[in-house]
């Protein structure tokens, strides 16, 4: 399709809300997050591969993740998707997980798949692991784009993961701060200033 400059001129003048303007600095890049796909892919292709597995994306914060990890994968397997929350409104988790929107699949017998931008305290992965083994599941095991294990409060497995990450507040490519910035597509530390802004209110 052929753009007219004068088009091309508006689009280029078109103003944004500047989200970048939040991050301090970038944790790990397009190609970073690429290439951890591209390395979990592999090794899920080797583990999978016959097994026709039910992959679970974690929402909101997965749907990134789990569209680029699962394109590296050559193995034939099924989508679906389950809601837990322990945060509320807030960013600090409340220790209570909820079901907000449950499985399609039924999981007995499957090998299952969850797939997550981050595990951090473990409580909302242990409690989807629990029911999804409570349910009848033939395996569950883990694939997480970032592990903190600095705010580990409960003992659950993260089976595989693209990158370790310290105790800082990440968002983008998926991750969120006030359910926003999710789009940005790189993973940056967020300004120390912009939490303390909502602290405040």
């Amino acid at each position: 399709m052929m753009i007219k400059s004068n088009e091309l001129k508006g689009r280029q003048m078109s103003k944004g809300d500047n989200i970048n303007d939040i991050i301090d600095h970038k944790l790990f890049s397009e190609k970073d997050i690429h290439d951890m796909c591209i390395r979990l892919g592999k090794q899920l292709t080797e583990d999978y591969t016959g097994k026709k597995p039910l992959v679970v994306g974690a929402l909101k914060g997965a749907i990134y993740f789990l569209t680029d990890l699962t394109r590296q994968m050559d193995v034939a397997h099924q989508l679906d998707f389950l809601d837990v929350s322990s945060y509320g409104d807030g960013f600090e988790s409340s220790g209570k997980v909820k079901v907000v929107t449950d499985l399609a699949a039924d999981v007995k017998d499957r090998d299952v798949l969850i797939v997550e931008d981050i595990v951090d305290t473990g409580l909302t992965l242990k409690f989807m692991k629990d029911l999804i083994k409570e349910r009848g599941a033939k395996s569950v095991k883990c694939c997480a784009m970032l592990n903190k294990e600095a705010r580990r409060n409960v003992d659950v497995d993260v089976d595989y993961f693209g990158s370790e990450v310290g105790n800082e507040f990440v968002v983008g490519y998926g991750l969120d701060f006030l359910n926003m910035y999710r789009n940005l597509p790189y993973v940056g530390v967020l300004k120390p200033e912009v939490i303390q802004k909502y602290v405040n209110k």
